[in-house]
């Protein structure tokens, strides 16, 4: 089950979210920024964060930027009163994949929120230029036909790369999204990794993942 971490200060608002969003999500309530940046640190499953820009010890934008700085996985939206236009702009600097103004239509917010863990969502199953990949079993099958199961956490930087997507990610994120803070292989062990991937794929690897100078690596695919 998806899971969502809302940051809401209104007690009224907070409780209603909370069990609308239950229905269809594992949903975690946080009340101030200090209570959304202890959440962010203990659960490492979540996938979206909807953020108020008021809250009692700050901004929902010191939250995002935590979620930034601190190179973690879940995408995150605005949901606030504060919506003129120079939130707006601030709040998709920072990476807002949308910025939803109060007060709103409930079915709305629902509507946008699936659509955005949607459209980052990764197929258990996919097909690159004839070799088919499965999530689900961290199996390869090649062009030929042959099954190869190669190391898992190559499949797991293929999948967080696809997942971020356009968005390049830098070694440390691939490192903590996939090894954790507890382990801390180095930076060529990810470029190793990226070059299997891209024989993996075959001769149009590179251009599947894209290095990004400066940042990191990328996947691009053509629509």
């Amino acid at each position: 089950m998806r899971q969502i971490l809302l940051v809401e200060d209104d007690k009224s608002l907070g409780e209603t979210l909370t069990e609308r969003l239950s229905k269809e999500y594992r949903v975690l309530w946080a009340q101030s920024v200090q209570a959304a940046k202890d959440t962010l640190a203990k659960e490492k499953g979540l996938d979206l964060v909807i953020l108020d820009l008021g809250l009692p010890d700050g901004t929902g934008f010191e939250v995002a930027e935590y979620i930034r700085a601190a190179n973690l996985h879940p995408l995150f939206i605005f949901l606030t009163a504060q919506a003129d236009a120079e939130a707006r702009l601030k709040g998709f600097e920072i990476g807002a994949e949308e910025f939803i103004p109060k007060p709103f239509h409930l079915k709305e917010l629902l509507i946008r929120v699936k659509h955005v863990l949607d459209q980052h969502a990764v197929q258990s199953e996919i097909e690159i230029e004839g070799v088919s990949i499965n999530f689900t079993t961290m199996a390869v099958r090649k062009v030929d036909g042959q099954i190869e199961y190669p190391p898992v956490t190559d499949l797991k930087i293929l999948q967080f790369l696809i997942e971020r997507a356009p968005r390049a990610v830098s070694r440390d994120e691939i490192i903590n999204e996939v090894w954790g803070l507890d382990k801390n292989p180095s930076h060529r062990t990810i470029d190793n990794t990226i070059v299997r991937l891209r024989q993996l794929i075959g001769e149009k690897g590179e251009s599947y993942i894209r290095s990004v100078r400066g940042v990191g690596y990328q996947w691009f695919k053509e629509s």
